[in-house]
């Protein structure tokens, strides 16, 4: 996961990456705007925001897709953080105790700044393109990785309610190298980002709020206080629509007992390293459906000897169909399809012993999978797709991001893990075809800071709407 499973029953301690923990650490010797690398909830005044703009359709199959404009703003965490009447860090590499005494001193005396649209350039590498937006692994001023949530240009984040609806985006992968991951993905963020609770003053449009599956300790600001100690973590349900480069690819959905963004403590956070994994309130390995790791290993790659020729771009539809086909009925099938030089492309078939045919995410093929791969059902535990569907109802924020991994060096997702284990010493290993010997942060920085990621033309809508007539249903015209 950004969520997939990248741990499974003999899970590495700590829990996954979290996706940004060690980046975090890093990012704090980069350059001098990251030096406060934290969130923060007043909100700052020295730098007036510029959020770069994005618009996504919506769409309908009797009026077609209308434009609706919004923008993309950066993570509070990768923020300037000072104090409010000065430009004292508040944050550099650990906070700063003069200004963070408490939780509650360092909400009112610290304030997370915005980001212009120079900044957003070339110190974040974030840049508008036609159709969307672009993240550049490694930015001129030496930012490590980016994260960016869709807004509605506003104050707010965009929401997006998608049970019974489809949700389609074009993507470019082409120079995402081995133990790189660029991930498109919704949690069920508040709205606001939590502007108005506590002391956050600061919100959606700097980027607060931030919460997934993995109960992340590194978000520094939870429902408006510092997390000074580092004790609690920030949960919420998350649905991997996309976390991919250009050798392995997967979508996963992470169902939790608790709705919204919830703060944890202790056994609730499920901590790896404290072998709590599967006691917490979300399920951290998720469900995933990796065409490599579920036996089709020339359906996604460079070339065009695999089905999905990642060299080009390619439109990703992914639909949430219900058990009636109804906005009413329960999440009975997450479905994914493809689109590439106008061919549309079917979700490779399952092909391993003891998994059903099929080639989408339902309840049978979760459950049949973690016995094969003798994985934790954490995803039945924690109610499946009946409770991803109701987080689907209640509407997510869409995330965008590019990432590399210092805890297992993205093995989950394009080579063998856990990497203790022998390659092929049973089912669900292998996730990819890389050998883990070029994964490194330290390399991948150094011969891929150059890598982008491009995500252009977010559609959204009824079941079909998006997409060629012929695939509404994966009824015809597939290859």
């Amino acid at each position: 996961d950004p969520s997939s499973e990248e741990f499974g029953p003999s899970a590495l301690a700590p829990a996954r990456r979290h996706r940004w923990h060690a980046m975090f650490l890093r990012l704090g010797v980069l350059c001098f705007c990251s030096l406060g690398v934290v969130g923060a909830q007043q909100a700052g005044t020295m730098t007036k925001e510029a959020s770069p703009p994005m618009a996504v359709k919506h769409c309908t199959k009797a009026g077609g897709c209308s434009v609706e404009q919004g923008a993309v703003t950066l993570d509070a965490n990768w923020r300037w953080v000072h104090e409010v009447d000065g430009n004292e860090n508040c944050f550099t590499g650990g906070w700063n105790r003069q200004l963070c005494l408490d939780s509650q001193s360092c909400a009112k005396r610290c304030a997370v700044e915005g980001v212009d649209a120079e900044g957003y350039k070339k110190t974040y590498g974030i840049r508008t393109i036609r159709g969307g937006v672009e993240l550049q692994f490694v930015s001129e001023g030496g930012n490590v990785g980016s994260r960016v949530y869709l807004t509605d240009g506003e104050e707010s984040y965009k929401v997006f309610k998608l049970k019974n609806r489809e949700f389609a985006f074009d993507v470019d992968v082409a120079s995402l190298a081995f133990g790189l991951n660029g991930a498109l993905y919704f949690v069920e963020m508040d709205v606001a980002g939590g502007k108005g609770t506590g002391d956050n003053e600061a919100g959606a449009r700097f980027g607060t709020g931030y919460c997934d599956a993995q109960c992340p300790h590194d978000i520094k600001w939870m429902d408006g206080e510092a997390n000074v100690d580092g004790l609690h973590g920030m949960c919420c349900f998350e649905m991997d629509i996309w976390e991919a480069n250009n050798r392995a690819s997967a979508f996963t959905p992470h169902p939790c007992s608790i709705e919204g963004a919830y703060r944890c403590k202790g056994i609730e956070c499920g901590d790896g390293d404290k072998n709590e994994r599967y006691r917490g309130v979300c399920d951290k390995d998720g469900c995933d459906f990796n065409a490599f790791r579920m036996g089709q290993e020339h359906f996604y790659g460079v070339g065009q000897d695999f089905a999905l020729d990642t060299t080009k771009p390619m439109t990703v539809v992914t639909q949430f169909l219900t058990t009636d086909g109804t906005d009413q009925g329960d999440l009975s099938e997450i479905r994914r399809f493809y689109v590439q030089e106008g061919r549309v492309i079917a979700n490779a078939d399952v092909n391993m012993q003891g998994v059903p045919a099929g080639n989408s995410i339902t309840d049978a093929f979760c459950s049949a999978q973690k016995g094969v791969f003798q994985d934790s059902d954490s995803h039945a535990d924690k109610g499946g797709l009946q409770k991803v569907g109701e987080a689907l109802d209640r509407g997510l924020v869409l995330v965008l991001s590019l990432w590399d991994d210092n805890a297992t060096e993205m093995r989950w997702l394009d080579a063998s893990f856990p990497a203790a284990e022998p390659r092929g010493s049973r089912p669900g290993l292998a996730r990819g075809p890389c050998d883990g010997s070029t994964s490194s942060p330290a390399q991948v920085r150094k011969e891929h800071g150059s890598a982008t990621v491009k995500y252009t033309n977010i559609m959204y809508g009824e079941i079909g709407s998006t997409t060629p007539e012929g695939a509404r249903r994966l009824g015809a015209l597939l290859v």
